[in-house]
């Protein structure tokens, strides 16, 4: 019978999609996968730096009340399920381009302009058409649209904004541009421009298969003070890593919103990146992978890339798993213990799921018991690990359909299929593994931990089991509360666990760890623009934004190119940004084109006052220095790999590896003598363990030093 009413209600849907559905149709869910398309991918033959890339076919600017272009020009044909987001973005629901249910469903509106419940089309590509829309800002930094017959209204000190929106392949794109009133009729007009162009980049965690909203009064609040001074912004959805991580999508769009500026305003005299966390790191891999499009950079909160984060973030879970199932969690609720083995901080700050402990230890046969010390790994990385790496979840929001849900694999990888390639079952290859990694090595050579807590350790943690036998998070609601009990903490389920041997390790796809490195999602280091990386400094509050990030991204550009000239460290107290003595540095460094004084490595307090400066403030282990003045302030933190024995610049997807023998005779194991412990060490390593001095298996052999290729880059000037 249940069976039978989906049917009718997917039948019957052009009329009534909201009588028949369970969900309300606000939510407009993608009710149906449309196939896929063909278009250009770009053909890298070593690294994506050096690759040509086409010409845009598309004649800008985008005419106003059209649709900008659908198709990338370089990063392939489009792929589905994808979710519309122009509505939640101000700019109305999406154009209709098919009447076969493919996509988010369309609603017709009556004469005020609100949604009924008839569905007039839908709508697979999510566009809208190119329009212009007015904003201002008071002097309290209050922002609020306005419209050309209130005017009147504004005040001396209040910001007039142009905000032009619309969609290029497929996302979201916004052009901001400060002006006067009497230039609101003018598409063009750029009186007040100071023609220094922001290209304003955003973070978060995201595995595509959604357009992306952009909040135009959140764009513009982090931007009012550069507004005020003249700065032009533009933006896109494509941009914001909360949508997708895919690179190559993210540089072609991005190309195409600066030439749509470009053609209505003109050359900039320069092109500055900002943006945080995901929007820090795609700065450093666009600013390397396609010179030209930033002129200089701003990341904030920045990794290097996101590929070389996921190998520790998702040791979390096998951690916290191992201790709290496979365990004694008592055993390991000390800080200076737990940070042996996962690097990063801890502290006593209690975590909000702190009661799903005794539920799931119950169910599990353990006796409860709550921790007191808690990680970074819980406090950062709740939850991350189902999102980016379990194909089986999906999202929370009900923005799918549940046979548009049960059909898609759902994870990071798999956004990113096309280029780390798929394995036969249809799942995205993994760049993550752990096969001969010793957790927590470091802690067992500085006598943190025992020899048998090492061995235990090693031989239970496991790993995660292959995308296709990972199912759902199991979560419990109590009637008439919303509160979610989640039953496989730390996705536990989806975790190998010792059986008739040690819990068997997965290994990395050493075709997506080349292909990683080939198109741009890992950064090698390549670094030829001015570049300020600035953290607020939140390690106490086991905030995932820690700053050796910032460290390991300084010794690839040392290895790469020789030097760290053009990058800078800026480390500040949470309650201080400095982002005006950053914008003022760079201006000066650009059009100079030289460094000035006041943008050396340096850290500030919350006042703003600059602690220490200069090239030795910021030494410290991560270079194998004494700590300077910086370093002492704000300590810095590692992570499980580099306290397994790991580089501090990270990025070994794949491991080389080196029999227990040779491990004992290199010393990996100085000052302890493992030679007792051989044959143990041998049921857990079978195939021996990472020998970190290889470098990683899965980078190409091509990638050898191209610093003296010309480059070969798109022209922006519009055709």
């Amino acid at each position: 019978m249940k069976k039978l009413f989906s049917r009718i209600c997917f039948t019957t849907i052009l009329l009534t999609l909201a009588t028949c559905s369970n969900t309300p149709y606000q939510y407009r869910q993608v009710l149906t996968i449309a196939p896929h398309t063909d278009s250009y991918t770009l053909k890298v033959d070593d690294h994506i730096r050096y690759a040509a890339r086409p010409d845009d076919p598309y004649s800008y600017p985008i005419p106003m009340g059209e649709i900008g272009p659908v198709n990338s020009v370089y990063a392939g044909g489009n792929r589905y399920p994808f979710a519309c987001s122009t509505s939640s973005s101000g700019l109305g629901q999406p154009e209709v381009d098919n009447q076969e249910l493919l996509g988010t469903p369309v609603f017709k509106t009556d004469d005020m302009g609100k949604l009924t419940r008839k569905v007039i089309g839908f709508s697979k590509d999510c566009s809208v058409k190119t329009q212009l829309r007015l904003f201002v800002v008071t002097k309290d930094n209050e922002i609020k649209e306005t419209f050309v017959d209130q005017l009147s209204l504004l005040k001396s000190d209040d910001l007039l904004l142009r905000v032009e929106q619309g969609t290029i392949n497929r996302h979201i794109y916004t052009l901001v541009m400060p002006i006067t009133s009497q230039e609101v009729h003018y598409r063009s007009s750029k009186k007040l421009w100071n023609e220094r162009l922001i290209y304003q980049f955003a973070g978060g965690v995201g595995i595509g298969f959604r357009q992306g909203k952009i909040n135009p009064k959140k764009l513009l609040s982090r931007r009012s003070e550069q507004l005020r001074e003249g700065y032009a912004v533009i933006s896109s959805s494509a941009n914001k890593t909360s949508y997708t991580y895919n690179m190559l999508l993210a540089e072609d769009t991005a190309w195409r919103v600066k030439r749509q500026f470009i053609s209505l305003y003109g050359e900039p005299i320069y092109t500055v990146g900002i943006g945080g966390s995901g929007g820090g790191l795609a700065q450093y891999l666009i600013a390397q992978n396609s010179p030209g499009l930033i002129d200089a950079a701003l990341p904030l909160y920045s990794y290097p890339d996101m590929v070389s984060q996921t190998i520790y973030a998702l040791d979390c879970d096998l951690f916290n798993s191992y201790y709290a199932f496979k365990s004694n969690l008592e055993n390991w609720d000390l800080a200076d213990k737990k940070r042996s083995l996962e690097g990063l901080n801890n502290a006593n700050i209690e975590h909000k799921s702190w009661f799903y402990y005794p539920v799931n230890q119950l169910l599990s046969g353990k006796k409860p018991y709550i921790p007191k010390n808690y990680s970074e790994c819980i406090h950062g990385y709740f939850g991350l690990s189902a999102l980016i790496n379990n194909p089986a979840q999906g999202f929370l929001k009900p923005i799918f359909s549940p046979d548009v849900k049960r059909k898609t694999h759902w994870s990071y990888w798999q956004d990113l299929a096309p280029v780390f390639g798929e394995g036969q079952k249809g799942y995205a290859n993994s760049l993550w593994g752990n096969r001969g990694v010793q957790y927590g090595l470091n802690g067992l050579k500085q006598n943190l931990i025992t020899i048998d807590e090492f061995l235990d350790l090693n031989y239970r943690i496991g790993s995660w089991k292959p995308a296709e036998s990972m199912q759902q998070e199991q979560l419990l609601y109590f009637p008439f509360v919303k509160i979610p009990i989640w039953l496989t903490q730390w996705s536990r389920h989806n975790i190998t666990t010792p059986d008739s041997g040690p819990a068997k390790r997965a290994s990395a796809s050493i075709h997506a760890v080349q292909q990683a490195y080939r198109y741009g999602q890992v950064f090698l280091g390549y670094n030829d623009i001015p570049t300020i990386d600035i953290h607020h400094y939140l390690e106490e509050e086991l905030d995932m934004h820690h700053i050796s990030t910032a460290f390991a991204t300084r010794l690839r550009i040392e290895n790469k190119m020789g030097t760290s000239d053009n990058h800078k460290i800026w480390i500040s107290h949470k309650d201080y940004t400095p982002l005006k003595e950053a914008f003022s540095a760079i201006d000066h460094w650009l059009l100079n084109n030289q460094e000035p004084e006041n943008a050396s490595d340096r850290c500030f307090d919350g006042s703003g006052q600059v602690i220490a400066f200069g090239k030795q403030v910021w030494n410290g282990a991560w270079n194998q220095r004494s700590n300077g003045d910086c370093t002492t302030t704000y300590p810095i933190y590692t992570n499980s790999r580099i306290q397994a024995g790991g580089p501090w610049s990270g990025s070994i997807f794949e491991c080389n590896l080196m029999p227990i023998e040779d491990a004992i005779k290199n010393g990996v194991y100085a000052p302890l003598d493992m030679t007792p412990h051989i044959q143990e060490l041998r049921n857990i390593f079978p195939d021996g363990v990472c020998d970190y001095s290889k470098g990683d298996k899965g980078f190409p052999s091509e990638l050898i030093d191209k610093s003296t290729k010309s480059l070969m880059m798109p022209s922006l000037k519009a055709k």
